[in-house]
């Protein structure tokens, strides 16, 4: 049994491929059974998320251009059971050739020739993915108060002293990283917002806020939030390094579009939802 996973099999198909190859081998086979996979010739596609305990052997066909996805493409094999890798390089290519004579170096110490990723320090959407989770946790580990799950309703003033000592590590932690004021001014701001908010809820009456619901019957009123279907906010903390944004479906128009059509159309701005449209579309 040979099957693949690559950019010719439908998105639809790989759940029903992916649990396929759940399926044990045995060595006699049963009609009606449903057999196991025995051979998956596969691209980069099979990398993060494919958790098969089943698989144990995997050959590599070249080195691939990238630390981290070698990492990940490899680890797919021996994840309940001892499994094996066997990378076949090619002698005509420098850089297989390369990796072939450092070979046992190369991966006593690969973790550590894992590619830099291009990152913008203290960029706007940075802070909105990790600046709340960053700020609550430095002040639970800082505060014997603010720790428990039900501390978050401990914090009922923005001048209290723990939240002005996170403002200013921060606030240093940026102008150190950018060596600009402004980006300083900028972290004020945010965390200022964030603490703002922040006290707000902790000081509603008649309610305890934590930082996250811990059951059903909603005496605790969170005050953070998972990633889900709705938009982020400023209180919306990741769990996951993998967390980014929700799918979006993409409809492809493979319609042609005549010589005619080419020259752009007058364009109209759009109204608003009170439907008077006044100073939109403008510049």
């Amino acid at each position: 049994m040979i099957d693949e996973l690559t950019s010719r099999v439908s998105s639809r198909d790989i759940p029903q491929k992916l649990a396929q190859l759940e399926i044990e081998f045995k060595q006699k086979w049963e009609k009606g059974d449903a057999r196991a996979i025995d051979i998956v010739l596969a691209t980069n596609m099979l990398s993060v998320g494919v958790d098969v305990d089943r698989l144990g052997l995997m050959i590599a066909n070249g080195q691939p251009k990238n630390t981290a996805e070698y990492i990940q493409a490899t680890s797919r094999v021996g994840r309940k059971f001892p499994g094996i890798v066997c990378t076949v390089f090619a002698w005509s290519r420098p850089r297989d050739f390369s990796h072939y004579e450092m070979f046992e170096h190369y991966h006593a110490t690969f973790y550590k020739q894992v590619e830099a990723q291009s990152v913008t320090p203290f960029a706007p959407r940075a802070l909105d993915r990790g600046l709340t989770g960053a700020m609550v946790s430095e002040m639970r580990l800082d505060s014997l108060e603010l720790a428990p799950n039900t501390g978050a309703s401990a914090l009922k003033t923005s001048a209290d002293a723990r939240a002005t000592h996170v403002r200013d590590v921060f606030v240093k932690r940026a102008k150190n990283v950018m060596q600009s004021n402004e980006s300083g001014d900028e972290m004020s701001e945010e965390i200022k917002a964030r603490i703002d908010h922040w006290v707000s809820e902790a000081t509603q009456a008649g309610r305890t806020l934590g930082y996250e619901r811990k059951s059903r019957q909603g005496e605790v009123v969170p005050l953070l939030k998972r990633p889900g279907i709705v938009a982020w906010d400023k209180t919306t903390v990741p769990t996951s390094m993998r967390e980014v944004e929700s799918s979006v479906r993409l409809i492809m128009d493979k319609r042609k579009l005549s010589p005619g059509e080419l020259k752009c159309a007058p364009w109209e701005h759009q109204k608003s939802e009170s439907g008077n449209g006044e100073n939109e579309g403008e510049g």
